[in-house]
């Protein structure tokens, strides 16, 4: 009885433990905590780790059935004729020293992707890369099949496929946390800036992978979830910020075009901004923050002047958005850029059929199929197109190499998106000199927008 061992299983992406020797405390094993509703002891997918550390470290007798990939090297090699760059190399050195665990921070343009490549051949265990987007996903996997020659599986958009290698999107990691948080033993979170939210978090939570690995150009949140890397993947085990990319990345600047409302625009502006906001002042609501707009969106949704008031405050962010000076600005642009592949960015998708509708521009928004937007990008790289419109679909992720010149028609007081933008337009490409254009309605709250979103190193 004295050798009894503790008995590891797995349970719908927990670590449930049992057995042990006689007066054994579960909960001294970390993460471990007794479920009343089911009468046992468990722990979250990603104490796994640390509960087999333990055990080794104080010698207790252990039976393993939770992890449920193979315990030895799947010997996977790179087939693409192709060398790592000096802080590529320094980024996986980084993230073994920090045991195979942690997030590492590239621009974009830099080759993330393929660092990553190099940490899955290192590690050598069957891995699920995570990806905020189907087009991600389907490049992720492409990109694997031809730098491993294996097949690689996808779950997402119809597919249900899972291979020792395989990628998914953060919607069907979290819809389907039971039948793979025990089978992968690397687990690399593309763009993992979103991971803390609170429904994107469980995949990370759930899965028993003692191997993560976080990409992102963009670490840093509003929210300050980015406090929460080290408990779901790890420390920043490496970072290289685009000011210090050097010849890796396309020379850029960064120009602001301001332009003035039509007097009756700015007229509208004034009156529709003096309404939500006395509503609002009325109701001691501070409009500064999302709690804020929340609590806006509740009492205006009470009575016939709340709804006037948010008709009100949807008509001033209205003609900021689509203003008709930011129509001729962009005209000239187009216009001077006729050469170049530009990338126009908009606030939303009323702005991009707009745009899309008076020059002839392609437009991709989360309601373009992906079949439609592999055809777009592959007519941009062709050159068949000089210009793609699109709201956030292109933020972050996709590779747009020719893409040389940004146009940013709206967006949010995101430096993450704004740094996101930025990134598409900073691959190197030939000879290129990447340009990215702000174009700001003049005397709106466009203008403290634009300098929230430039606090950033990249826009100093």
């Amino acid at each position: 009885m004295s050798d009894m061992p503790v008995l590891l299983g797995y349970d719908r992406g927990t670590v449930t433990v049992t057995g042990g020797p006689p007066g054994f405390v579960f909960s001294t094993l970390p993460g471990v905590i007794f479920d009343p509703r089911t009468s046992a002891h468990r722990a979250q997918g990603r104490f796994y780790r640390a509960i087999v550390e333990q055990l080794i470290k104080e010698k207790i007798k252990y039976e393993d059935t939770a992890r449920g990939w193979p315990n030895e090297p799947a010997g996977w090699k790179i087939n693409a004729e192709r060398t790592a760059r000096d802080y590529q190399t320094a980024a996986v050195n980084d993230w073994l020293k920090c045991g195979r665990r942690g997030v590492v921070v590239m621009p974009t343009g830099t080759g993330k992707t393929f660092m990553s490549f190099l940490c899955i051949e290192k590690v050598g265990r069957p891995t699920l890369v995570v990806t905020p987007k189907i087009d991600l996903m389907v490049q992720w996997a492409r990109e694997l099949e031809q730098s491993f020659g294996v097949e690689v599986g996808m779950v997402g958009a119809g597919e249900f496929n899972y291979k020792p290698l395989t990628v998914t999107t953060y919607d069907s990691a979290y819809i389907h946390l039971e039948r793979w948080a025990n089978r992968y033993g690397l687990v690399i979170f593309d763009e993992c800036h979103h991971l803390p939210g609170a429904t994107f978090s469980e995949s990370a939570n759930a899965s028993l992978a003692p191997f993560r690995l976080g990409l992102t150009a963009t670490p840093e949140r509003a929210d300050g979830g980015e406090m929460m890397f080290p408990q779901l993947i790890g420390p920043i085990a490496f970072r290289l910020d685009i000011n210090d990319a050097g010849d890796h990345l396309a020379p850029y600047e960064t120009r602001r075009i301001y332009v003035d409302l039509t007097a009756e625009e700015a007229e509208t502006y004034k009156s529709c901004r003096e309404e939500y906001k006395r509503f609002a002042a009325d109701r001691g609501i501070n409009m500064s923050g999302m709690d804020g707009f929340r609590r806006f969106l509740f009492e205006a949704s009470k009575t016939a002047e709340g709804w006037s008031a948010m008709k009100a405050f949807r008509e001033q962010k209205r003609i900021v958005q689509s203003a008709s000076g930011k129509f001729k600005a962009l005209e000239k642009l187009l216009a001077q850029h006729a050469a170049d592949r530009s990338l126009i960015f908009t606030a939303d998708n009323a702005t991009v059929y707009e745009i899309a509708r008076r020059y002839l521009i392609p437009a991709m928004t989360n309601q373009t199929k992906p079949k439609e937007r592999k055809s777009i990008l592959a007519k941009f790289h062709a050159g068949d197109y000089n210009a793609v419109v699109t709201c956030q679909v292109l933020n972050e992720g996709v590779d747009v190499p020719s893409a040389g010149v940004g146009i940013v028609m709206g967006g949010t007081g995101s430096a993450t998106e704004n740094v996101q933008r930025l990134g598409r337009i900073l691959r190197k490409h030939n000879d290129k000199q990447a340009v990215l254009y702000e174009i700001i309605a003049k005397n709106t709250a466009e203008e403290f927008v634009s300098d929230r979103r430039r606090q950033h190193r990249a826009f100093q």
